[in-house]
Order: structure tokens, then sequence, then C-alpha cells
């Protein structure tokens, strides 16, 4: 509830007054669990980014033995998880933000890209000691993908702008082809 109205007025505009008339508590009770704005902020951006990170299991279930079709599954999954509107509007508080609260912004980035960070790089990893790709560094690799794959579309779309879906397919289409083709084997 708190995001909610931190998430349409903004972290100035928001109140505790409103915050607390909208949860149900008194201004007092408020406090009493919040020291103040700022925490609560910090503590609904928090929930936020645990809600909506892309669960592993989100990943798993994509996988198959084409890693050019994995990988297009999950820039797809990214990118509609970044579509959604609570998404957009979150990254969009975050950035409009990130000057005061820039361990928010990092944190939206750990733990939000994290998860699929970390199943890209043991993907690359097991690619890798098959001999199917080249990859020397897989974390940085699973950045570098990430980047390419999702950042593009998720600027556009955290913007206001809308992408349609044979756009976005198009994107992931070349981007997933230039990022094999960089790490094939060599």
């Amino acid at each position: 509830m708190a995001l909610d109205i931190f998430l349409e007025r903004g972290f100035e505009q928001a109140t505790m007054e409103e915050i607390a008339i909208q949860v149900g508590m008194s201004k007092r009770t408020v406090y009493a669990r919040y020291e103040d704005k700022a925490t609560l902020f910090k503590a609904a951006v928090q929930r936020a980014i645990e809600r909506y990170t892309v669960p592993r299991e989100a990943l798993e279930a994509v996988v198959t033995d084409d890693l050019e079709q994995t990988l297009a599954a999950i820039a797809r999954l990214r990118i509609a998880n970044v579509a959604t509107p609570v998404a957009t509007k979150l990254q969009r508080i975050l950035s409009a933000q990130s000057y005061r609260f820039p361990e928010l912004f990092n944190a939206a980035f750990e733990q939000g890209a994290g998860p699929t960070v970390s199943f890209l790089s043991d993907l690359f990893v097991r690619y890798s000691a098959r001999g199917e790709v080249n990859v020397t560094e897989p974390q940085r690799a699973a950045t570098a993908f990430l980047s390419l794959a999702v950042g593009g579309p998720a600027r556009i779309i955290v913007s206001g702008n809308v992408l349609d879906d044979a756009e976005i397919e198009r994107h992931i289409r070349f981007a997933v082809g230039l990022f094999l083709s960089g790490i094939g084997r060599r």
C-alpha cells in the first residue's frame, strides 16, 4: 500500500499521513514502525524488488536443449517482467530517486537481476565445460547478455514508449544471435 502511494505520487509528494490513512493505521503507529518517510520508502521498495524478481523456477522452466532458444526465452521473461505496470513505475521511481537512495538503485539490480545473472552464469559454465561456447567470465557474460538483450527494450518501456511484440521479438533474436556469435567456440 505504501509503495502504491510512492509509485503514484513520487517520494516528495507522498506523505506519512496519506500512507497511514491508506493502510488503516494512525500516523503514530506508522512512525513506530518506520523512523521516517525515507525508511518506509526503502522498506516498500525492498519488498517490491523481492516481489518482482524473476524466480529461478521460472528460468528453469524455459530451459531447452538449444542455448539460443533458452536465451531468447529468458530475455522474453525479463522483458515481460519489466513491462508490468508496477515494475515500470518501480524502475521510474528508482531512477528518479537514485541520487537520494543510490543503495536502492544498486540493490534493485543486484537482487532483481541477481537470480537471472546467477542462472545464466551456471548455464554458461555448463555449455563451456562441454566445449559448446567459450565463456571465461560467466558472471560478466551473463550481465552483458542481459544488458544487450533486455536493457534496450527495458529503457524504451520504462520511458513510456510502447514496443509491440514483433519488435521485441526482433530485438531478442538479434541480441541473442549477436551474443552467441561473441561466445562461440574459437
